[in-house]
């Protein structure tokens, strides 16, 4: 993606602040990893035409990992050793790998990537900080961690002679997604599950009723949650579902509250973490 000077100069900032703040943190030891800083969170889904041989799959998704701001190797490490506790059948990671440093993370996050061990296969699509940083570079670490690569494209896991359909959109904020090339993919019999970094994709994604459920991320929750109103903070393509649980049409969204930070290294009353999708069939 082109960017404005006037944009470009406001993304090396942030690229200084950040290598500026990783190495003062790493420093004084705030680096580390604490299990108790992450919520697992499990959600039942009922999903519309899914055989009974399917009952009780487990889909485990993380999201906006932001390696080298608030999430460090460490930390990272420690998040892939909870997700496969988990023992999930496929692991969703719906994008943003990385902030505003790649070149000297990349080797961090293929190494913590590895670490990954679902039963069946890893997931991923790409988000708009993965675009802004080199959108190759980081494919090249997914194909290199054994993590399948559907922005734009389809997975399906045979059971028993059914199937169950996974799609990904490419990010919807730089334009790159293709839900049409998804829908020529597909199949027409089966269920199918989508990943799009975006939430508020559902708006589209959901019209076409083809999907069950879309998992998405981009929001953080906000990283400021009112106990009682929930976020006030939204911006362009979490506006209507920045968090949680929805009900779009006839799919359910889920957006969840991610794994690292941005802009604001803090969260209150928003703990980054990791879903646990347990399907069950109608």
């Amino acid at each position: 993606m082109k960017k404005k000077s006037s944009d470009l100069k406001k993304f090396r900032i942030r690229q200084k602040l950040q290598k500026t703040m990783s190495n003062s943190m790493e420093k004084m030891g705030l680096y580390q990893f604490n299990s108790g800083h992450f919520d697992v969170v499990n959600i039942n889904v009922n999903i519309h035409g899914m055989d009974n041989v399917f009952d009780g799959f487990r889909i485990a998704q993380i999201t906006d990992i932001h390696l080298g701001q608030w999430m460090s190797k460490d930390r990272l490490k420690g998040v892939m050793q909870l997700v496969n506790e988990e023992n999930p059948d496929i692991i969703a990671i719906t994008g943003d790998f990385v902030s505003y440093d790649i070149d000297n993370i990349i080797n961090d996050l293929k190494y913590c990537l590895t670490l990954l061990k679902p039963n069946i296969a890893s997931l991923a699509v790409l988000g708009n900080h993965d675009h802004w940083l080199g959108a190759d570079k980081i494919r090249k670490v997914l194909k290199e961690s054994k993590i399948v690569d559907i922005s734009n494209d389809t997975y399906t896991v045979k059971r028993d002679g059914v199937n169950l359909h996974f799609a990904g959109v490419d990010s919807v904020t730089l334009n790159k997604h293709r839900l049409d090339l998804i829908i020529e993919k597909l199949p027409e019999s089966g269920p199918a599950i989508l990943l799009a970094h975006e939430p508020d994709f559902a708006d589209i994604s959901s019209t076409t009723g083809r999907f069950s459920l879309q998992i998405s991320g981009h929001s953080h929750g906000g990283q400021f949650i009112i106990p009682g109103i929930g976020t006030f903070i939204r911006g362009p393509n979490f506006l209507k579902y920045p968090v949680g649980k929805y009900q779009v049409g006839d799919m359910i969204q889920y957006t969840n509250r991610g794994l690292g930070t941005n802009i604001f290294w803090f969260r209150i009353n928003c703990p980054p973490e990791i879903t646990i999708f347990n399907l069950k069939s109608e």
